[in-house]
C-alpha cells in the first residue's frame, strides 16, 4: 500500500472517549466523502512475542483481518530483505469508517483489551495508533513525496504532476514513473544522470555516429527512460533503451513523448546483445551480479574509445564489478559515489 496522508489519534488512554475533539479521528475526513470511501487504520507497535495475541485483539474488531510489518534489513544488492526477529513489528488493521458509532466502540474496545494486557506486563506493547485512511489517498497520495530534484548542475527532474520555473540553462526533464523504477530519487539514478551530464560537459554527447554526427547511445535497463531522455536531452542524437520488463518499455516511450524527444529516444524489450551497436557511449543501471554477468557484452555493445557508465553497484561489491569489467577488456575511466552506492565508468581502448 503507497504511502498517504493521515491524521494521528495518539495519547487517549485504554478508557478514554475517542470522539473527544482534537483526538477525534474522523475530523480529517473531508466533507463529502461517502461513507464506503473512507477506513480507520489501527496499527500497535508489539515485540515480536506479543505479536500473535496483538493480532488477535485487532481481529475481534476487523473483518478484513490483520497484517503483520516486521522489522527488517535490505540485504542482496537491495533486492531482498532479511526480517529481524529482534525488533518489534507492526500489526495492522483496517475498519469502515463509515459507521462512525460502531467504530468508536471498535476502537475503545481494542483500547481496553489492549490496556489489559499491557498491565500485565510481560513483553513490551505499544499503544494504539489510529489513522485515517481514504481510498483516494491509496491511488495518488505517493505522488506527494516525489518533489522537483536537480540533479549536477543543470539537470532537473520534475514529475508531471508538478510545475517548476527554471533558469535558461536548466535542463528539465518531466518525469512519470508510473509501475516503473527510476524517479530520480535513488542515489544510482542521480549517479548516472550527474555521469552523463559529464559526457554532454566534455563534448562526447556531441559528436558521434548518429546521423545528425552526434552520439548514439544505448541505456541498458532503462526502466522510466530518466537516463534515455536526460541523454538525449543533453546532445544525444539517438538513445536506445532496453529492458527485461514491458512496463519499462512503455513508461519509457511515454516519456520520451512527454518530454518531446521521441524521434530520438527508442524503446525495447530485451537486453544485451542490444541491435543496432557498437555505441558511442552505454550506461547501465543494474546492480553488481548483473554487471558482472554482462561485462563482456557491455564490452561489445560500446565501440572503440567509447564509454561505459555503469551504475548500482553496492561499494563491497565495487572490486568485484571493476575486476570484470577489466577482463572484458575495459580500462576504468572514473567513479563516483553516493552513500553505500557506486558507479564506475570504463573506456574501451582504441586498437593499437
Amino acid at each position: 500500500m503507497p504511502a498517504r496522508d493521515t491524521d494521528d489519534l495518539a495519547g487517549a488512554g485504554p478508557g478514554d472517549d475517542v470522539g473527544a475533539d482534537s483526538e477525534d479521528p474522523f475530523a480529517a475526513i473531508p466533507d463529502g466523502t461517502s461513507a464506503d470511501a473512507a477506513w480507520l487504520e489501527l496499527s500497535v507497535i508489539a515485540d515480536p512475542e506479543a505479536v500473535e495475541v496483538v493480532c488477535e485483539i485487532l481481529s475481534r474488531v476487523a473483518p478484513g483481518g490483520t497484517s503483520v510489518e516486521p522489522a527488517f534489513e535490505l540485504v542482496d544488492e537491495g533486492l531482498d530483505a532479511r526480517v529481524d526477529i529482534t525488533r518489534p513489528a507492526t500489526v495492522r488493521a483496517h475498519i469502515p469508517a463509515g459507521d462512525r458509532t460502531a467504530a468508536r466502540a471498535a476502537i475503545r474496545r481494542v483500547r481496553e483489551d489492549l490496556g489489559h494486557l499491557q498491565a500485565f506486563g510481560l513483553r513490551p506493547i505499544g499503544d494504539l495508533d489510529v489513522r485515517v485512511v481514504l481510498e483516494s489517498d491509496w491511488a495518488e497520495a505517493w505522488k506527494r513525496h516525489i518533489g522537483v530534484m536537480r540533479i549536477g548542475q543543470r539537470v532537473i527532474i520534475r514529475p508531471s504532476w508538478r510545475r517548476h520555473h527554471g533558469t535558461a540553462d536548466d535542463v528539465v526533464v518531466a518525469l512519470d514513473p508510473g509501475m516503473a523504477f527510476g524517479t530520480g530519487l535513488h542515489p544510482t539514478t542521480r549517479l548516472c544522470v550527474a555521469g552523463i551530464e559529464r559526457w554532454a560537459d566534455a563534448g562526447l554527447l556531441a559528436r558521434g555516429t548518429a546521423r545528425d554526427g552526434a552520439a548514439r547511445v544505448l541505456d541498458v535497463g532503462c526502466g522510466s527512460g530518466i537516463l534515455s531522455i536526460v541523454a538525449a536531452r543533453l546532445g544525444a542524437g539517438e538513445v536506445v533503451g532496453v529492458d527485461t520488463d514491458p512496463i519499462a518499455v512503455e513508461a519509457t516511450v511515454a516519456n520520451a513523448r512527454r518530454n518531446r524527444v521521441a524521434r530520438r529516444v527508442h524503446a525495447r524489450a530485451g537486453s544485451l546483445p542490444a541491435a543496432g551497436g557498437p555505441y558511442d557511449l552505454v550506461v547501465a543501471n543494474l546492480i553488481a551480479s548483473v554487471l558482472v554477468a554482462l561485462a563482456d557484452r557491455l564490452a561489445d555493445a560500446v565501440a572503440p574509445g567509447g564509454r561505459v557508465l555503469t551504475s548500482g553497484i553496492f561499494v563491497e561489491r565495487e572490486a568485484e564489478v571493476a575486476a570484470a569489467l577489466a577482463d572484458a577488456g575495459l580500462a576504468p575511466a572514473g567513479r563516483t559515489a553516493e552513500g553505500e552506492w557506486v558507479a564506475l565508468e570504463v573506456v574501451r581502448p582504441l586498437p593499437v
